[in-house]
């Protein structure tokens, strides 16, 4: 026999198949977190809702199945709306469960009081809704369950009042059960749309295949692989697509990116927006007379423009290869094959550089040859990369061979990620090595998180690219009574603070020593954090080296 709602609440999750849940506990939901672990439920409690909503929303994308994170209500909810728009903006599943001041006491400025259903709505959930008995908390928790990953995934939100919470069931009282939902519904591209695609492929002088993070969340990497194997079409991934296909392929034309763009007739898009990452689809970037081709699982995320395919990215990339048969693709351009290797020459000579100071690509390489050394080729090694010039030089400068293993900003370039989603990618998969790549503003927003994966025991290395600033560090000498707004704290021993957080913490401010400490951090197998002291960096006009003036080819 059950004993309360709080259980009933367990229960329920355990039967929909979940074993993680991420949050942070307080009244009345400290009996719900009770029950979960009870009952066999990981609960990962973090210090702060932000950093656990980012956790549960990523831990969506890994697994294919929502997140879930347990809060507080009032502030609770309020703390983890930057999940909520998170999970909406990069279309990862999450479901958030709270709790909220007794049904009895609305309206009379109860403990926490908030409108938390209208909160919610309000940023993008796809489903809301508050059981009004314990008989309905199973129905409800398994259609939440499932919104938030069929068709469009997406955050869903269940409110769980303090005397659903609480409720003690009567000697009658039966608890049916749910069942854990299957897998969400595919369906093939429409076979006109298909023969069109392939006809456009087919007289193409030079068709460019777009990869996006869709593809990775889909997990069709196998069948995107044998697509592109089988017709050796160039190809460009975005920043969380890298590793769907090898970057070691040699139809691989990021380092020629804007010149691909730029010549490119047919481009064929998969799992992947025409939003600001892809430059709108514009002329400015891509070749005025391009054709595109979307495919894409989301109809709302097709563009008017060019050809779009509804339909399951696995299931229309087969439908690719059968139809495309024997076809391959036109050779890469001379051009472009001689812009790859001109830019792979640059990016070797800066990383080999020698220097007084360190910079962002002699370390990386540094961390990159003694991550190659030190840890087994058959060792899933995930990134989680956050920052601005930390972010967008590293994904260039840690080449990846499989989907998933680069977690960043994302679509909405959110700071605030990096913690929250190491934590997660360790508890999703435990036998990865997670590296973290933080710039130290970016650290800044989840640093005490550190605590949370040492009490929860997840090993991890996380690297602090510390230039002292935002972008850029700020010289010695500058007036600090009018410090610019991108200045932190000169070289602030953040080694020092995963210590006191019980962590290993060291410094590095060789490359020396980068490598001595790498292989140090990888043997402890604990928590890890490595501040890397770098050069402060040149003042100038703050931009996102994604969104890169065309003039960079």
């Amino acid at each position: 026999m059950v004993s309360s709602g709080a259980e009933i609440i367990a229960l329920s999750l355990k039967q929909l198949g979940v074993k993680h849940v991420f949050g942070l506990v307080g009244i009345p939901v400290v009996e719900i977190a009770e029950a979960l672990i009870a009952h066999g439920i990981q609960f990962v409690a973090f210090r702060n809702e932000q950093s656990a909503a980012y956790a549960a929303s990523i831990y969506g994308y890994i697994k294919g199945r929502p997140g879930v994170l347990l809060v507080v209500g009032g502030p609770g909810v309020v703390h983890a709306l930057p999940g909520v728009e998170n999970s909406r903006s990069n279309r990862f599943p999450l479901l958030v469960l709270a709790g909220s001041a007794e049904t009895s006491h609305r309206g009379m400025g109860a403990f926490q009081q908030l409108d938390q259903i209208s909160l919610v709505k309000a940023a993008g959930v796809k489903f809301a809704e508050q059981p009004d008995d314990i008989d309905s908390i199973g129905r409800i928790l398994e259609q939440a369950y499932r919104t938030a990953f069929y068709g469009q995934a997406g955050a869903t939100y269940v409110d769980f009042p303090a005397n659903i919470i609480q409720a003690v069931p009567d000697s009658s009282f039966v608890f049916k059960g749910i069942s854990e939902p299957k897998a969400a519904p595919r369906s093939q591209g429409d076979p006109d749309q298909i023969k069109e695609t392939v006809e456009l492929l087919k007289n193409a002088k030079f068709p460019l295949l777009i990869v996006g993070k869709g593809v990775a969340y889909a997990k069709a990497e196998e069948t995107v692989r044998q697509l592109q194997s089988k017709t050796k079409l160039a190809f460009i991934p975005t920043p969380m697509g890298k590793g769907v296909i090898s970057d070691h392929s040699p139809e691989n034309l990021s380092a020629a990116r804007s010149l691909a763009l730029k010549e490119a007739d047919v481009v064929l898009i998969l799992g992947a927006r025409l939003n600001w990452i892809l430059h709108y689809g514009g002329s400015g970037k891509f070749n005025k007379d391009a054709k595109f081709i979307q495919v894409d699982n989301v109809g709302e995320d097709i563009r008017g423009e060019g050809l779009g395919v509804l339909g399951d990215l696995e299931l229309v990339s087969q439908q690719l290869i059968t139809a495309l048969d024997s076809w391959t693709s036109p050779a890469i351009p001379e051009s472009i094959v001689s812009k790859r290797a001109t830019n792979e020459s640059r990016a070797l000579a800066t990383e080999t550089a020698v220097s007084d100071v360190l910079k962002y690509q002699t370390v990386y390489k540094a961390i990159r040859d003694t991550l190659a050394e030190v840890v087994p080729k058959s060792k899933r090694v995930v990134y989680v990369c956050e920052g601005a010039n930390t972010m967008d030089i590293s994904r260039t400068s840690f080449p990846l061979v499989e989907a998933r293993t680069r977690l960043d900003a994302g679509t909405n370039a959110t700071m605030g990620i990096g913690m929250g989603y190491a934590i997660a990618a360790k508890v999703a998969e435990p036998e990865s090595l997670v590296i973290g790549i933080e710039g130290d503003s970016a650290f800044g927003f989840s640093a005490m998180e550190i605590e949370t994966a040492v009490r929860t025991n997840l090993p991890m290395v996380i690297f602090v690219i510390n230039n002292s600033g935002i972008y850029h560090g700020t010289e010695p000498s500058k007036d600090e009574s009018a410090l610019p707004p991108t200045a932190l704290g000169r070289e602030i021993p953040y080694h020092q603070l995963a210590q006191s957080l019980g962590a290993w913490g060291a410094e590095s401010r060789t490359l020396e020593s980068v490598i001595e400490n790498t292989k140090k951090a990888i043997e402890l197998n604990k928590v890890c954090v490595i501040n890397v002291i770098i050069e402060l960096g040149k003042a100038r006009k703050i931009d996102f080296g994604w969104m890169a003036s065309t003039k960079k080819q």
